[in-house]
């Protein structure tokens, strides 16, 4: 009897295989053939999934995104819903904290994610979903600034674009000189600007 195969395990399987690679080796080595390999599969296994190598990587990078949104959702509320300034900053520290290399399951996301998008320069098929995680992360972050400078005379749109900033740097830092932007650092510069939007010292 032949085995039956999960087509959605299937292409989670394969999706992994390509972080794996692109951690390992970058993305441009990401080819079928080298993705195929890594999962334990033939070639002909990943193309009854993927019609190409495009498509794949869409799909991955589809996945990196989704990935961290989903754990994103599940902070938004219980910090939108929060009435004390403290409170709202620790839970706005501990939301965007999901963005930052701090261990190494983020390490390896955001070390994957900066390729895509380093990729999404020169590949017209990835340009939508780098857009798209810019202006989410965008929406996130003024959501946060909103929250956390309540009856504060602050401009909104550059103080998002201030935290987003930082966001950024501290993500590149912790993935290219880890040992110069430790996880430590990384927190306390994260803290220290969202106290600075509530007004604490």
């Amino acid at each position: 009897m032949p085995k039956v195969v999960d087509p959605e395990a299937r292409r989670d399987e394969v999706v992994d295989a390509v972080f794996r690679v692109v951690r390992r080796a970058g993305f441009e080595h990401a080819s079928l053939r080298n993705v195929a390999a890594e999962a334990g599969l033939a070639i002909g296994s990943v193309r009854h999934y993927f019609d190409s190598h495009t498509d794949l990587m869409v799909f991955a990078m589809r996945a990196s995104l989704d990935r961290v949104a989903a754990r994103l959702m599940e902070r938004v509320g219980p910090l939108l819903a929060e009435q004390d300034r403290d409170a709202r900053a620790e839970g706005a520290q501990r939301m965007l904290s999901e963005l930052l290399p701090l261990d190494d399951q983020r390490r390896e996301e955001t070390t994957v994610w900066l390729a895509f998008a380093t990729a999404a320069r020169t590949r017209p098929e990835l340009e939508p979903l780098a857009r798209e995680s810019h202006d989410g992360m965008r929406k996130l972050v003024r959501r946060i600034v909103d929250g956390l400078a309540r009856r504060r005379p602050l401009d909104a749109e550059l103080e998002t674009e201030r935290l987003a900033a930082l966001i950024d740097g501290l993500t590149l830092e912790g993935v290219l000189r880890p040992d110069r932007m430790p996880p430590g650092l990384m927190a306390r510069t994260l803290r220290h600007h969202l106290q600075t939007l509530t007004g604490r010292p």
